[in-house]
């Protein structure tokens, strides 16, 4: 069936045909393409009154569709009238009982049996577009993707990876059975504990390696070793973000795999807990998608904070690396508190409101995981701009970083 439906694929959508009908026309036959159990709606209009059949000769005694002149016949999935089609539709038989030309039109919208299977080649493009983007940075920079290869190599054995990861993965097979005493709705706890959960241990790896892979090799003096061959300092810090960042992708790949077959077994497990009959594949798949947007927005906030650690990594150690970011975390998410609070308010409360939502990231809006939770759909739109904020701000902070990496003295 995934595969009839794949296959099927481009054959689906809205399909509009318009013919003219002769008075008192009988059986003129119109080609269509449509298989009739991939009808989610169809409505047919027409001036005069036309009867619609599947079969030539049913116009009178089995009709498919009976449509009254300035009347359109509309039918979907939830009406109480017969769909009138059944296996495919090759021709279709339009008879116009009236003693005057008309012009019908007849729009079909189709969608394959398995709806979900448009997850498969969306899934498969992310993965080719990560898989591209390694290859052009290795085209392109060698000597960056060298030291980003280095440091993600480095970062992936510290025993802190492993840590976070089976630590994680843990939690989240724990929250399965946690009773969260909330009438029904465990699962969308679930989805808001488990996003916050990986974003935070994302967010806490990345601080740690960043002060470990840039301000304990510059103290160290292995940056200096490291710059003395043909690398410019741009390559070394760009370098090390790469090399930050890709095992924090992989932790939020594992990691989100875990939480998204969590959440699939909660739907069962509640269902059997409450005694309810056992939910479909498909209800359990639409609660993993509808958390996958929270997955993404969770590792541009992550990917955003990891900028921000590698530019102070390269003046602080550890301990005010985690203290910033730490605040910026906690300022970035109360920033529209802030700016709303500061309104009405003496001056330099509303210039601090302004100063902090100019120059920290407006990390509440990378943090939707209650809607989420909630069930509101994400729109790709708002998907896009969240990218497009991150990269710049991201884009910003390595240019920081290599403001401030220029004219350390590395000896």
């Amino acid at each position: 069936e995934i595969i009839s439906a794949l296959q099927r694929l481009p054959s689906v959508g809205v399909t509009t045909k318009t013919i003219e009908l002769k008075p008192r026309s009988e059986d003129v036959q119109l080609s269509l393409s449509i298989i009739s159990e991939e009808i989610q709606q169809y409505e047919f209009r027409s001036t005069e009154d036309v009867r619609v059949a599947a079969v030539e000769g049913d116009a009178y005694t089995r009709p498919a569709a009976v449509v009254e002149g300035g009347d359109p016949y509309f039918w979907n999935r939830t009406s109480k009238l017969p769909r009138g089609f059944d296996g495919p539709i090759e021709t279709l038989y339009l008879t116009n009982d009236g003693d005057a030309p008309t012009e019908v039109t007849l729009s079909f919208k189709t969608d394959v049996r398995l709806p979900e299977v448009r997850q498969v080649p969306i899934t498969a493009a992310i993965v080719i577009g990560v898989l591209l983007s390694y290859v052009m940075v290795r085209w392109v920079a060698p000597n960056v993707s060298n030291i980003a290869a280095a440091t993600a190599k480095e970062a992936i054995g510290q025993p802190m990876f492993l840590l976070f990861t089976i630590g994680g993965a843990l939690a989240l097979v724990g929250f399965i059975y946690i009773p969260y005493n909330t009438f029904g709705e465990d699962v969308k706890l679930l989805k808001d504990s488990g996003q916050s959960l990986v974003m935070v241990l994302a967010i806490l790896f990345a601080v740690w390696t960043a002060s470990v892979s840039i301000a304990d090799e510059i103290e160290g003096k292995t940056a200096l070793t490291l710059l003395s061959k043909p690398i410019g300092r741009w390559q070394f810090i760009v370098g090390k973000f790469l090399g930050i960042l890709w095992p924090v992708l992989l932790m939020f790949l594992l990691l989100g795999s875990v939480l998204l077959g969590t959440i699939s077994y909660k739907v069962v497990y509640d269902a059997r807990e409450t005694a309810n009959p056992t939910p479909d594949w498909q209800l359990c798949n639409a609660e993993m998608v509808s958390t996958t947007p929270g997955l993404v927005l969770a590792f541009l906030e992550a990917a955003l904070l990891t900028a921000v650690s590698v530019a102070i990594s390269t003046r602080l150690p550890m301990l005010p690396n985690l203290l910033i970011c730490g605040s910026i975390y906690a300022l970035g998410h109360l920033t529209p508190l802030i700016v709303q609070s500061s309104a009405g308010e003496n001056e330099f409360v509303a210039f601090f409101g302004r100063l902090v939502s100019v120059v920290l990231p407006m990390l509440d809006h990378l943090n939707i995981q209650a809607a989420i939770a909630a069930g509101q759909p994400v729109p790709y739109v708002y998907l896009a701009w969240a990218a497009l904020y991150t990269l710049t701000y991201i884009a910003i902070m390595m240019l920081l970083a290599l403001i401030l990496f220029e004219d350390r003295d590395l000896a």
